[in-house]
């Protein structure tokens, strides 16, 4: 099911973030701009149930704070941020073999902080929300 998955995030012109670290073992994590705005998705797999058999909450946490500090990353330009602060809200269960979507939106952009909301879907249904605020860190050079 996974490979159908890839086979037709591929075809809509989505492509693989390169990741190493956590996030290679959640990914592959794709990407796209679709109409000037960062879009990302995740094909659910077996590794990412929970006891229940539905997605682990900490992957859809993981998927969010991903997307938003990528595209806080893409608006400031900088690239070093760190996450200060997370909030979310689980609406719904995610089920094995569904694709995640995320599309995040800056709600305000400072010279320090940069304010990111995004709804992680499956197709129509919200399956989280999520509020992200990302502190742009000073260059180790």
């Amino acid at each position: 099911m996974a490979e159908k998955a890839a086979t037709k995030l591929k075809s809509d012109g989505w492509t693989i973030v390169e990741t190493t670290g956590f996030l290679h073992l959640i990914g592959p994590l794709w990407q796209r701009l679709f109409d000037g705005h960062h879009e990302y998705a995740l094909v659910t797999e077996d590794k990412h149930h929970n006891r229940r058999g539905l997605v682990q909450g900490g992957v859809l946490m993981t998927f969010a704070d991903r997307t938003c500090g990528m595209t806080a990353r893409y608006v400031s330009g900088k690239p070093t941020l760190a996450t200060v602060q997370l909030d979310t809200h689980f609406v719904e269960a995610g089920k094995i073999g569904e694709v995640l979507i995320s599309k995040p939106r800056v709600v305000r952009s400072t010279r320090s902080l940069i304010f990111i909301n995004t709804e992680v879907t499956v197709d129509r249904r919200v399956i989280a929300m999520a509020n992200g605020v990302f502190k742009i860190l000073k260059n180790d050079s």
